[in-house]
């Protein structure tokens, strides 16, 4: 496994500890993922990009996906005390106009063994967090594996529409949405379907959040679908999920 450290300056200028993991995969390449630390860390959130799912994280923590918005706040999150994971894929997932392969099985036994090494790594409780196309990755995961994982729970933005939330998963679910979104692939409807299947015994929320900045194509980053400049909302509503449960 490859370890490289370095260090990253968070937006108010205070520099933190970052890490460059490669975990090992049964496939021909391993996953890379990037970590920020939280000191005394109380939970460990694991980040699935959305779009086609190809970061190229590089050792020195630089990405092709820099207006993401799991990217963009990702030093957010120390402050609450929570590890921040951000994971690549080594290939073209697909997105909602094209084939999506975020199903398939090299995928979700990637994502379970980027679980496992974190959850054996901090010994903290561990959340699923996707954007997008990375909430089709979440649910299947938990949908196939939560409850063997010992997730402590799931989060979901932006929603892909047509995604489920089995009942035999019986843990915390969040799920965040724009007020105007407008991407046609990830509807609020999308969010509200699966909070409102949830079985009554289980705790779930659906928080709507507003502003930001609108800008391109309403699928992407910079637009309401990207939580654009309110992601410190978004990480907020999401931390207090995570630390309330």
């Amino acid at each position: 496994m490859k370890l490289i450290i370095f260090y990253v300056l968070l937006l108010c200028s205070a520099v933190v500890n970052a890490q460059y993991f490669e975990v090992p995969s049964a496939g021909s390449e391993p996953t890379k993922t990037f970590l920020i630390e939280a000191p005394k860390s109380k939970a460990t959130v694991v980040f699935f990009q959305g779009g086609d799912g190809v970061l190229n994280i590089q050792p020195d923590g630089s990405n092709n996906r820099t207006n993401s918005p799991m990217i963009r706040s990702g030093a957010l999150w120390k402050q609450y005390g929570i590890n921040y994971v951000m994971v690549d894929s080594p290939y073209d997932l697909g997105d909602y106009r094209r084939t999506n392969k975020r199903g398939n099985a090299d995928h979700l036994d990637r994502a379970e063994a980027v679980v496992r090494f974190y959850k054996n790594k901090f010994n903290v409780p561990i959340w699923i967090y996707g954007h997008s196309m990375g909430t089709v990755t979440v649910t299947k995961l938990a949908n196939r594996s939560g409850n063997s994982l010992e997730l402590a729970g799931v989060i979901i933005a932006g929603t892909h529409d047509g995604e489920t939330v089995s009942a035999e998963f019986n843990k915390p679910v969040l799920a965040i949405h724009h007020k105007r979104e407008a991407c046609p692939g990830t509807p609020i409807s999308a969010s509200e379907a699966i909070i409102k299947s949830r079985p009554a015994s289980t705790k779930s929320e659906l928080v709507m959040i507003d502003g930001g900045d609108n800008t391109g194509h309403p699928c992407a980053g910079l637009a309401y679908h990207g939580f654009n400049n309110v992601e410190d909302q978004v990480v907020d509503a999401a931390a207090k999920f995570i630390l309330s449960h």
